[in-house]
């Protein structure tokens, strides 16, 4: 959880990347998935395959995964939420 908001962490060549906890198509919770050699996050329930890098669907059925900005800092990650007032980390 980022504040309120579910998301998904996954930690990706060294690197800590957010995204929408479900997939766009059907709803399937993006933490049981797994990520690929290539570094996109892979759906559980139909294999669809996001960058983490800005959510595009590489394996072509056009869909789109939100992602969010990160920032890791000593007292721990921090997750950009966009909010009607600014941004939200934690």
């Amino acid at each position: 959880m980022a504040g309120e908001k579910p998301v998904c962490v996954a930690l990706v060549k060294d690197q800590v990347k957010a995204c929408a906890a479900k997939c766009p198509h059907a709803g399937a919770r993006m933490a049981e998935g797994y990520i690929d050699a290539l570094g996109n996050i892979v759906c559980p329930l139909h294999r669809y395959k996001f960058s983490l890098s800005g959510g595009r669907n590489v394996s072509g059925e056009g869909y789109f995964l939100k992602t969010y900005a990160v920032e890791e800092r000593p007292d721990g990650i921090y997750v950009g939420i966009e909010e009607k007032n600014g941004f939200l980390g934690g």
